[in-house]
């Protein structure tokens, strides 16, 4: 959540009137994050989220943002997009889409215990089966395609020994998404992107997911993973936290049931999202674009989770 394309209160007062927010009172840019603009809005009816995109379409925005409601509606917590007065969730502002939504109660859990990933475990759970209904199908953008793409991008930058790992690790995926595991495993719309800064706790009560801008259709697995790489971990080493894990995949589990073929794809899928993660980094990292208040990632923290995961079987699906 940077700020790539810079916005006033006097810019937004007369684009604001076509929803049913009142006046704006403040308007604050939100630092962390690298995709989109995001500004804390307040208004005469409240709080809310701005969200000015930079990458995604206005055709591919109504996947994002019609999810949220339909997850809404079906009792997953997450943000509600605000419609305009003509029913428009995505209104363009200096020239971009923009959108509106609620502004989620409580704060960022940053330093989590086995009851918080239990909490998103079984909350991530639900959000894949409320969503199996969902009519709207757009692929994963940073799946293995976009792996494909960017690995030629960032390879000159690299060591040898990083050049080496890339390299295993593309040719590893590759074949690992052709085989017959991969294709029987449950498939629907995934957050992607479910790290620790984009699920909100007051105090141990869960109060919601957010930031789903990286959604897409992908395998329930992968949107697992990517959230055990990122919530039980040693943020110093990438190494596994048993306890955690255990937390987290128990609770899903409880809620809907593991397969067979999860069960066998687990420790390659570890490794997809840690590869996912890594060239979004370094990608980053080495073609930054111009941004107010952006910071790129580290790109060493999912190397290091990527060679952890490689070198060391992680704790089972099922315990």
């Amino acid at each position: 959540m940077a700020v790539f394309t810079p916005v006033s209160l006097d810019d937004l007062t007369p684009w604001i009137d076509q929803f049913p927010l009142g006046q704006p009172l403040a308007l604050k840019g939100i630092a962390s994050g690298i995709e989109n603009s995001n500004f804390f809005l307040t208004t005469e009816r409240g709080e809310f989220v701005l969200t000015i995109f930079e990458n995604l379409s206005f055709e591919q925005l109504p996947f994002y943002l019609k999810l949220m409601h339909h997850l809404a509606d079906r009792g997953v917590l997450v943000p509600a997009p605000i419609a305009n007065d003509q029913g428009e969730l995505i209104v363009a502002l200096h020239g971009k889409p923009a959108s509106i939504v609620t502004k989620l109660e409580g704060k960022s859990q940053m330093d989590p215990r086995p009851v918080h990933c239990a909490a998103v475990g079984a909350m991530l759970a639900r959000m894949h089966l409320a969503a199996v209904d969902y009519p709207l199908v757009q692929p994963n953008l940073r799946g293995l395609d976009w792996w494909n793409d960017t690995t030629p991008q960032v390879l000159p930058f690299l060591d040898d020994s990083c050049a080496h790992l890339l390299r295993a690790e593309m040719h590893f995926q590759e074949a690992f998404a052709i085989c017959d595991t991969y294709r029987q495993l449950q498939r629907g719309p995934v957050h992607a992107d479910l790290f620790r800064n984009n699920v909100m706790f007051d105090g141990e009560r869960l109060t919601g997911f957010f930031d789903f801008y990286f959604a897409g259709c992908d395998t329930w697995l992968f949107d697992v993973a990517v959230t055990v790489n990122d919530w039980c971990i040693d943020l110093d080493t990438g190494v596994l936290d048993t306890a955690r894990v255990r937390a987290m995949l128990d609770a899903y589990h409880a809620v809907r049931p593991f397969t067979g073929a999860e069960q066998t794809a687990w420790q390659p899928m570890l490794r997809a999202a840690a590869l996912r993660f890594w060239l979004s980094r370094l990608y980053d990292f080495h073609q930054p674009r111009e941004a107010e208040m952006l910071t790129p990632h580290d790109p060493t923290h999912f190397e290091r989770i990527l060679r952890e995961r490689i070198a060391t079987p992680a704790p089972g699906l099922r315990g």
